[in-house]
């Protein structure tokens, strides 16, 4: 079974920095899309940022000029580095791959997320 497994959250005062991460393991065939995810209290998750294997990138309005997304192909890992940290962006982070895994084609794994706390 194909495991993402997130790490690196914790709790940080507003304006400081992050690094999260991601490793992916199993029967991995290919990984085409990778993303990081987020969801706040009472809140949907909704998508921070995107990364497709060439390394494209896409953020949201939110966190753009704050967040930066990048990937390892040949280690299977995702990234992202976090900087001026708002109390708004207090939320479980989700790492999320689609491609050819466990034998399936676009297919979608899910992490069980890291816990990032900002405070005021």
């Amino acid at each position: 079974q194909v495991q993402l497994v997130e790490s690196g959250g914790g709790l940080v005062q507003a304006g400081g920095s992050l690094r999260l991460s991601c490793a992916a393991s199993g029967t991995i065939f290919s990984i085409n899309a990778m993303a990081w995810y987020r969801q706040a209290p009472g809140k949907q998750r909704e998508v921070v940022a995107t990364i497709t294997r060439a390394g494209f990138t896409n953020y949201a309005d939110a966190v753009k000029g704050r967040f930066t997304i990048s990937r390892n192909n040949a280690k299977n890992n995702l990234y992202l580095q976090i900087t001026s940290l708002k109390p708004e962006d207090t939320a479980v982070y989700y790492c999320n791959a689609e491609g050819v895994l466990d034998g399936l084609l676009n297919h979608e794994v899910w992490g069980q997320g890291t816990l990032v706390t900002v405070s005021s």
